[in-house]
């Protein structure tokens, strides 16, 4: 009973509104069925780390030192799954689609650039910029590489927009477009992708990512290794083992991980709100620049883009795909474009790992300098 009352005596309010915030995730992961394999064990993660003396704080940080700070394992093994689920093929058969991917990236510069303004030294601002990509490994191997010291807020706020892809981006896109915009029908003709291409796909992305973004190169790698894996045909078990067991359990893994830097001393600062709003404008803004390439291109060609698809650029695959294809079909319930966003949402998550690259490439040039 001693040891009952002088936890209770210890318990802080700030401890108290981090076990509300804790909570707040796991509402969304089982009630809204919002990313709950992260968000479950991120919200569990932060009531433990925040009881008073807590005896668990200590083994999710010795996870945090292993699976994050040392060498980004648990980001790049997860890379390793998330590649083996993704079907390249509608990309192949329509290679200009990388245009939205590469366009989509345009929010994560933007928001370099204001974050800097806000007062935020380069290598936080970068860090901060990379969760408009909506590409949680990727913001997490950024802002560690660069020392970033607002890992946390970036972490949260990361996995946090992607889970709430279906909330934010159909406001966004139907602000962006007209109703008769949204109804354009794109009849998809696309052809199958012999399997040598298949095969030769992720090892030429990797050489040429290589060349032009060294610093990508671990991220890319493994992202196209778990590709690899699927395309092949030989390791069939291994790579559905990666998709499920291995992605599944590094995610549980990572979420609960992640919660090793939601302390109420180092989560609740003033900058923490500050970096959640940049990082909501940079999820905005990748959103609005895929959107406004489709309607540029538009002007120019015969046979219309419809430009939702452009948004689905982002990296939080596929549920930006599916988001996109569910706005056109209430829209027009025979405008399939699943298809297309598909193709479009793979491509962001190659241009999200390369403007990663460039983005470590020039902050460390910067800070070399």
């Amino acid at each position: 009973m001693e040891i009952l009352y002088q936890n209770l005596l210890d318990i802080t309010f700030p401890q108290i509104l981090m076990w509300l915030i804790g909570g707040g995730l796991i509402y969304l992961a089982i009630a809204k069925e919002m990313e709950p394999t992260l968000l479950l064990p991120m919200g569990f993660g932060a009531i433990l780390v925040n009881l008073p003396h807590s005896g668990a704080a200590a083994v999710i940080q010795h996870l945090f030192d292993i699976g994050i700070a040392g060498q980004e394992l648990f980001p790049l093994l997860l890379f390793i799954g998330i590649g083996a689920m993704i079907d390249f093929q509608p990309l192949l058969t329509n290679p200009k689609l990388m245009l939205f991917g590469a366009a989509a990236q345009f929010g994560i510069f933007f928001t370099l650039c204001l974050a800097s303004l806000f007062g935020f030294e380069l290598k936080d601002a970068a860090s901060i910029a990379i969760i408009g990509a909506a590409d949680g490994p990727t913001s997490i191997y950024v802002a560690t590489q660069l020392g970033s010291g607002y890992l946390s807020a970036i972490m949260v706020a990361a996995y946090s927009y992607m889970a709430l892809v279906p909330i934010i981006q159909p406001p966004v896109i139907k602000a962006c477009t007209t109703r008769a915009e949204r109804r354009i029908q794109m009849p998809y003709r696309g052809k199958p992708v012999s399997r040598t291409t298949r095969i030769l796909f992720p090892i030429l992305v990797t050489v040429i990512v290589g060349l032009v973004a060294p610093d990508a190169v671990a991220l890319i790698g493994f992202l196209m290794f778990g590709n690899l894996i699927r395309e092949c045909g030989v390791l069939n078990t291994l790579s559905e083992t990666a998709q499920n067991v291995l992605a599944n359990l590094i995610t549980i893994l990572l979420g609960i991980t992640i919660a090793s830097r939601m302390t109420a001393a180092e989560f609740l600062r003033p900058e923490t709100l500050l970096i959640l709003g940049l990082g909501l404008v940079a999820f905005v803004a990748d959103t609005v620049g895929g959107i406004l390439l489709a309607k540029g291109m538009n002007l120019f060609l015969r046979e219309k883009i419809n430009p939702m698809i452009g948004a689905a650029g982002i990296s939080a695959f596929p549920m930006s795909a599916r988001v996109v294809h569910k706005l056109g079909l209430e829209e027009d319930n025979q405008n399939f474009l699943l298809m297309h966003t598909i193709g479009v949402n793979v491509s962001g998550q190659i241009a999200s790992v390369i403007a990663g690259g460039l983005i470590l490439a020039l902050v460390r040039g910067r800070i070399g300098g």
